[in-house]
C-alpha cells in the first residue's frame, strides 16, 4: 500500500488530497494543525477504514516536524505533499490596502515565509531518509502561478508572489541535491481553487484541481524532477 503524508490536511486542497488518496486504497498520514476543530478530516478518516491517521502538526513548529518525523521512523513516505501555505493577513486579493505598495507589513511577511518556504524546508530535511526508503520518493510542494516572475502581469500581493518565487528557488535546489537519493520533486500549480483562500469567484473546485494534481503526480519521472506545472500538467515559466 502507497503511503502519503499531507499538510494542511484539515480543509481545502489538503482534505481533498486526503479524501481522493484514502479513497484510492492509499495509506494517508493527514497533518493539521488542531485536529479537535477539524470536524471534515475526521469525517474523511472515520469512513477510510484505517487508511487515513491524522497527526497534530503546525509545519513552523521545527521542533515538532522532527518529532513526528521521529514518531514515523522505519515508515516509507512515497509522496510528501507540502500543502500547507498562507496568504496575508489582508486576505487573497491584489488590489486590498493591506497588501498595496505603502503599506507592507514586514512582520506578516515573516510568518508568511515561515509558513510557505521555511516549513516545506524543513519537512524535506526532516523527512528525507522516509521519502528515500519508498518506492516512488516524490516531493511535491503546492506553489502557485502568482510565484512566476515571468506570468507577473498584476503587480501587488508582495509577500505571497515573493514568498512562492522563494519556496520554487528551493524546491528547484533540492531536486539537484537530493536526485542522487532518488527523490523526484515538483512544485504544482493547483489553479485558482475555490477554497477559503482562492474565494467563492474562483475557476475550479478542490475536486478538480487534486484529482489533475494527482495525475501529474502519478506521471512524474526522475527526468521531470524540479519541474514547475500546473494542475493540468502544463510546464510554467520561473
Amino acid at each position: 500500500m502507497p503511503t502519503v503524508l499531507i499538510t494542511g490536511a484539515n480543509r481545502g486542497l489538503g482534505l481533498e488530497f486526503a479524501l481522493q488518496y484514502s479513497a484510492s486504497g492509499w495509506q494517508v498520514h493527514a497533518c493539521c494543525r488542531n485536529p479537535a476543530a477539524a470536524t471534515d478530516l475526521a469525517e474523511v478518516a472515520g469512513g477510510a477504514r484505517g487508511r487515513v491517521v491524522v497527526h497534530r502538526l503546525d509545519p513552523t513548529d521545527f521542533a515538532a516536524v522532527g518529532q513526528l518525523a521521529d514518531e514515523l521512523s522505519g515508515t516509507p513516505i512515497d509522496v510528501l505533499i507540502n500543502n500547507a501555505g498562507c496568504y496575508t493577513r489582508g486576505g487573497f486579493a491584489a488590489a486590498r490596502p493591506e497588501t498595496a505598495f505603502g503599506n507592507s507589513d514586514f512582520d506578516d511577511w515573516e510568518r508568511v515565509f515561515r509558513i510557505n518556504v521555511f516549513a516545506p524546508m524543513a519537512m524535506a530535511e526532516a523527512f528525507v531518509d522516509h521519502l528515500a526508503s519508498s518506492e516512488q520518493s516524490k516531493l511535491i510542494t503546492i506553489s502557485s502561478s502568482m510565484g512566476s516572475i515571468g506570468l507577473n502581469a498584476g503587480g501587488g500581493s508582495y509577500a505571497y508572489r515573493s514568498s512562492k518565487a522563494a519556496v520554487n528557488a528551493v524546491m528547484r535546489s533540492l531536486s539537484l541535491d537530493l536526485a542522487e537519493r532518488g527523490i523526484q520533486v515538483a512544485l504544482l500549480h493547483p489553479g485558482w481553487v475555490s477554497t477559503d483562500m482562492g474565494g467563492p469567484d474562483a475557476d475550479i473546485t478542490p475536486e478538480l484541481s487534486v484529482a489533475g494534481m494527482r495525475k501529474v503526480i502519478e506521471s512524474l519521472k526522475p527526468e521531470d524532477s524540479g519541474c514547475f506545472r500546473d494542475y493540468r500538467g502544463k510546464n510554467l515559466p520561473w
